[in-house]
């Protein structure tokens, strides 16, 4: 749409990976943006000492101001880790031990 910036090629607001995890977002770009959504998920974890799940979940709940969106998140140990904070996000992940998941809702 005319006039809207994307969050996914923003380091830090849409896209972020450290030596901790990395991090992909989807929603409401603004929203990602002013929460700085990827990188504030591997802040808390090395700030709060947070777990994946845990820190996305913090983020999601906490970080997200008035907007809709979600991530998806990876750990240097390979878990997996989402949230979102809308009716449904698109998701998939696969591990090399063959164990395989794709969802849309809870």
């Amino acid at each position: 749409m005319t006039g809207r910036i994307g969050d996914s090629p923003l380091i830090g607001a849409g896209t972020y990976a450290c030596e901790l995890c990395g991090v992909s977002c989807t929603g409401e770009g603004e929203a990602i943006i002013r929460g700085t959504l990827a990188r504030e998920v591997a802040a808390v974890m090395e700030y709060k000492g947070l777990g994946l799940q845990e820190a996305v979940d913090f983020v999601i709940k906490e970080r997200l101001d008035e907007g809709y969106a979600g991530l998806i998140a990876v750990s240097k140990s390979g878990e997996v880790a989402y949230g979102f904070n809308c009716n449904g996000m698109f998701r998939g992940c696969a591990t090399e031990d063959g164990f395989m998941e794709v969802g849309i809702w809870e």
